[in-house]
C-alpha cells in the first residue's frame, strides 16, 4: 500500500529535499508552503501535489486537514517549515523577529498536530503506524550568543515533541525528532541575516563539506521507512567539521600525525 506524507517547507531546502526524495521512493507527497509558484514547478518536474498554505494561519491549516481527510487522509507528518530571523543579542532582540519564530517554529508545529493527529489515527489504525516527524535544530540543544531567539523556538518545539511522544505511548504512531547541525541551503541562513551574502559567505567560509539538504532528506527518510516498530527518538546530526555548536573546524580536514613511542 502506499504511503502518503505531507511535506511542510516544501518549497525550498530541507523540506524540497525531502519532498522530492519521498517521491522518488514510491511515498505519494502533498508539498505545503506559502510560495504557490515554487510548489507548482516541484508538483510538474516530479509529481509533489502543491498545496499552498500559510502555517502561522490556523484556517490554512484548517483548510489542509480539511482537504486531507477528502483526498485519502495522512499516514506520515514531515514538519520542517520554519525559520529564524536575526542574530541580535538578548538585549537588543527584536520582538516581532521573536514573536514570528515562535509562530512559525512552535505554534505551526502544534496546530498541525492538533488539526492532523485524528488523520494519523485513522492511518494507523488501517496499515499499522503512523509519523509525526519534525525537523528542530542543534540550536534546541545549546544557545550561542547571537542565537537566543532562534534558541528558545527550536527549543520549544524540541520540548513540543518530547511531550507529544509521551502523550502518544500506548499508540502506534511514532513521534521522530530530526536535529540538525550546520546545513548549508539557498535560503535559511540568508533569511536570517536579511540578505546579506557576505554574511552568508563568511559563516561557512573554510568549512570542509557542511551538510546540505539532501543529507537531512536522507536522513528523514530513512526514519519514515524504518520497520514500524523502530522509532528514532532524536537524531542530531552534523558534518565532521562541526563537533558541537560552538566548535567548528575552517580549513582542510586531515588526520594529525600520531607521536609514537620510541
Amino acid at each position: 500500500m502506499t504511503r502518503r506524507a505531507v511535506v511542510t517547507g516544501a518549497s525550498s531546502g530541507i523540506g524540497e529535499a525531502t519532498a522530492r526524495l519521498l517521491r522518488s521512493r514510491g511515498w505519494d507527497v502533498v508539498g505545503v508552503a506559502r510560495r504557490a509558484d515554487r510548489l507548482a514547478a516541484l508538483e510538474a518536474e516530479t509529481g509533489v501535489v502543491a498545496r499552498a498554505a500559510d502555517l502561522t494561519v490556523a484556517d490554512d491549516i484548517a483548510d489542509l486537514s480539511a482537504w486531507l481527510a477528502e483526498t485519502g487522509g495522512v499516514d506520515a507528518l514531515v514538519q520542517v517549515a520554519g525559520g529564524a530571523r536575526g542574530t541580535d543579542r538578548v538585549e537588543d532582540g527584536d520582538a516581532d523577529d521573536w514573536r514570528w519564530m515562535f509562530e512559525a517554529n512552535v505554534l505551526s508545529s502544534q496546530r498541525l498536530v492538533a488539526s492532523l493527529l485524528p488523520l494519523l489515527r485513522e492511518a494507523a489504525t488501517g496499515v499499522g503506524h503512523a509519523d509525526a516527524l519534525f525537523v528542530t535544530s542543534t540550536a534546541a540543544q545549546t544557545a550561542y550568543p547571537g542565537g537566543a531567539g532562534y534558541n528558545a523556538a527550536k527549543a520549544g518545539e524540541a520540548m513540543l515533541v518530547n511531550a507529544l511522544r509521551l502523550e502518544l505511548n500506548g499508540e502506534p504512531i511514532r513521534v521522530i525528532e530530526i536535529a540538525p547541525g550546520m546545513v548549508r541551503t539557498e535560503e535559511f541562513t540568508l533569511n536570517r541575516v536579511g540578505g546579506d551574502h557576505d554574511a552568508v559567505d563568511k559563516l561557512y567560509e573554510g568549512v570542509e563539506a557542511p551538510l546540505v539538504a539532501d543529507d537531512v532528506a536522507d536522513v528523514i527518510a530513512y526514519a519514515l521507512d524504518a520497520p514500524g516498530h523502530v522509532n528514532l527518538d532524536l537524531v542530531t546530526m552534523r558534518p565532521v567539521a562541526q563537533s558541537a555548536q560552538h566548535l567548528l573546524a575552517r580549513g582542510p580536514l586531515r588526520p594529525r600525525q600520531s607521536e609514537r613511542p620510541e
